[in-house]
């Protein structure tokens, strides 16, 4: 098995050296560009109002989410269990500054709302800006008290803050700020939520999703490319080198603090915007939204995809939110019952979740497009070059 690994990799580096770097990265730019076009022209095969196509709007949100929690997770090395509080902060900005929530206020700016409306209504772009900043400052928060955590502990604290934010957006209606004005809506919800208006645009409406489409995907092409140069740039060098060595990158002169809380500033900003898409695409924002399976269903998608991997993110993102938004619901939800069994697949929706974890991490322990270093360390191809090393007469550390 060895000699077959050992090679196909021969096999790669000959063709390699036969592709140009130059003409490599021309194809690269060629399929990119490709897909961009295929995404923009997408919706016109679909209805305005199909299932396919809202389930697209959904998955394209969640993958935000998930490039956002693969920051943290995937570049940093951070384990966090409570993602779902930047989603509930997003949400709720969208409710705050969105709505006539805060109906003692009346301040409009470029919005879709009637000029005489009570409340607080920005236009979309400005309350995606706020609540960047709300979850970033709530991101160096929760980040602060982990800052001296390691591996299981970062977990828990991390599970605990998504837990305390459920709670406070459910109990939020007894938090009075004046004038009769509460925090949240707790489990009634605000409602009657602006939709999207843009100048020359016009106003979204829900009848047709195909603004709704081309503005996550909008959102999707920003966040990949700040993802993208972050990776490549110092920052998310040192995030890596946290990742695989504290103690040795700490050595070296990374400052630890700065590094780590820019991790969950960043992760938690992109989680802020995907929440803010998805609390004006459901024109209602409630406690119930946001629980602990929200935070567990966003972390299988990027363990599926490959952790660390920014294309695997994606692919992590796309093909379990259209098998949990889709596929399951829309497509395969009365198969059991074709077979004589009296119950719809959506009541296995869990177990199904459950059993795909399973077979990729057996079948594919690195996840579908894992980054190159991974992928190397799971399938021993490192521990293989070592010893090839060690044969070539380097010596080891027992030697020296």
């Amino acid at each position: 098995m060895s000699e077959l690994r050992a090679q196909l990799q021969e096999w790669r580096e000959a063709i390699a050296a036969l592709v140009p770097s130059w003409l490599a990265r021309r194809w690269s730019r060629w399929l990119a560009g490709a897909l961009i076009v295929i995404g923009i022209v997408l919706p016109f095969f679909f209805a305005p109002a199909s299932g396919f196509l809202n389930a697209t709007i959904i998955a394209l949100a969640y993958v935000v989410m998930a490039l956002g929690l693969n920051v943290v997770v995937g570049f940093a090395g951070l384990l966090d269990l409570g993602y779902v509080a930047f989603y509930a902060f997003g949400a709720y900005a969208v409710g705050w500054f969105g709505s006539g929530f805060f109906f003692n206020a009346h301040i409009h700016v470029l919005s879709s709302a009637l000029g005489t409306a009570p409340g607080i209504h920005l236009n979309f772009v400005l309350i995606l800006l706020c609540a960047i900043g709300i979850t970033s400052v709530a991101g160096t928060i929760i980040g602060l008290p982990t800052l001296r955590l390691r591996g299981d502990y970062i977990a828990i604290v991390t599970l605990a803050f998504g837990e305390i934010i459920g709670v406070v957006a459910v109990n939020g209606t007894s938090i009075h700020l004046g004038g009769g004005e509460t925090l949240t809506a707790g489990n009634l919800g605000i409602s009657a939520l602006d939709l999207p208006y843009f100048p020359g645009i016009g106003n979204f409406t829900l009848l047709d999703l195909r603004p709704w489409y081309w503005l996550i995907f909008v959102i999707v092409l920003i966040v990949l490319f700040v993802n993208l140069r972050l990776r490549d740039s110092r920052i998310g060098r040192a995030w890596i080198a946290l990742r695989e060595d504290e103690i040795a990158a700490v050595s070296m002169g990374i400052p630890l603090v700065r590094t780590k809380l820019m991790a969950y500033a960043i992760g938690a900003a992109f989680g802020g915007m995907s929440g803010v898409f998805l609390g004006a695409y459901a024109t209602t924002v409630n406690a119930s939204q946001f629980a602990f399976s929200f935070s567990i269903f966003v972390l299988a998608m990027i363990i599926v995809g490959g952790l660390g991997s920014i294309w695997g993110a994606v692919l992590g993102a796309l093909l379990l939110s259209y098998i949990n938004y889709y596929l399951i619901p829309d497509v395969l939800n009365s198969l059991p019952r074709t077979f004589g069994l009296n119950f719809d697949l959506t009541q296995l929706s869990f177990g199904i979740f459950g059993f795909l974890l399973v077979l990729v991490m057996v079948l594919r322990p690195q996840g579908l497009f894992p980054e190159r270093r991974r992928r190397l360390e799971l399938t021993a191809e490192i521990a293989a070059e070592d010893a090839q090393l060690v044969e070539a007469g380097t010596p080891t550390a027992g030697a020296a």
